[in-house]
């Protein structure tokens, strides 16, 4: 079988995406990691599905390399993006996906996701934790350029402080009240990617409690992106994920 696909990257976070409306793709596990492979697949930090849905104008399903499933936020942005061009979308949508109901705005190249409440983190191991759609642990370091990602984060996420699933660890440089440098080990691709949109939200949300103020614009190796919030006693509510996302290439492969 063959089947159509377009490659998008959100802050250097790249992902195929399947117009799956009418079950073309069989969600086939091998085959979702197969794709993903870099070597021998297309290659990319995950694989985005758009289907109907009875809640808003689509279904965002999101599979990481590995197979498994979260919420994705750059992937999101990048959803969106593609469904724009299937004509799904308009400027000001609404879509399903892992964690339930999202919004968003379309701004020429931006696009403004808005991410579920989130509670309170929790301190663990002089970081903190907490669960954007995805579970995040922040560490906050003097010279994030400094950190060696790959080893430092596999070793924390295989820690087992986080349960079985682990999560994705967040290695965040407070630049100063507004600004952010953040680099991200994601379980599921296991790697350091260029960017993850639910980690930079958990480190704008995490580095409140070091004094930073909302809106946030955080540097990845990716590009740049923004995070506003509203605090409550709970947690934090009104949270906002700003950023461009893009069309890379179309292309047709064979299952």
């Amino acid at each position: 079988m063959e089947i159509s696909f377009q490659k998008h990257q959100a802050a250097g976070n790249d992902f195929i995406v399947i117009d799956n409306r009418l079950n073309v793709f069989s969600k086939d596990i091998e085959k979702i990691k197969k794709l993903c492979d870099r070597k021998f697949g297309i290659g990319s930090d995950g694989l985005i599905l758009i289907e109907n849905s009875n809640i808003g104008e689509f279904e965002m399903v999101f599979y990481n390399p590995d197979g498994s499933q979260s919420l994705c936020g750059n992937g999101c942005r990048a959803a969106i993006r593609f469904a724009e061009s299937l004509s799904l979308t308009t400027e000001s949508t609404s879509f399903n996906a892992f964690d339930g109901l999202h919004k968003a705005v379309i701004k020429g190249k931006t696009i403004n996701l808005q991410m579920a409440n989130v509670q309170n983190g929790r301190e663990i191991e002089g970081g903190i934790f907490l669960d954007t759609g995805s579970p995040h642990f922040v560490l906050f370091v003097d010279n994030v350029q400094q950190i060696d990602v790959i080893n430092e984060g596999r070793k924390w996420r295989n820690s087992g402080l986080f349960g079985q699933g682990g999560a994705n660890i967040n290695f965040v440089e407070i630049l100063d009240a507004t600004h952010l440098f953040v680099r991200t080990y994601e379980r599921g691709v296991e790697n350091e990617t260029l960017s993850c949109g639910t980690g930079i939200t958990a480190a704008a949300l995490a580095s409140f409690s070091k004094g930073c103020i909302s809106p946030l614009k955080i540097k990845t190796k990716g590009g740049a992106l923004v995070v506003s919030f509203e605090t409550t006693e709970s947690g934090y509510k009104n949270v906002w994920l700003e950023g461009a996302a893009e069309h890379v290439f179309s292309g047709k492969i064979h299952l």
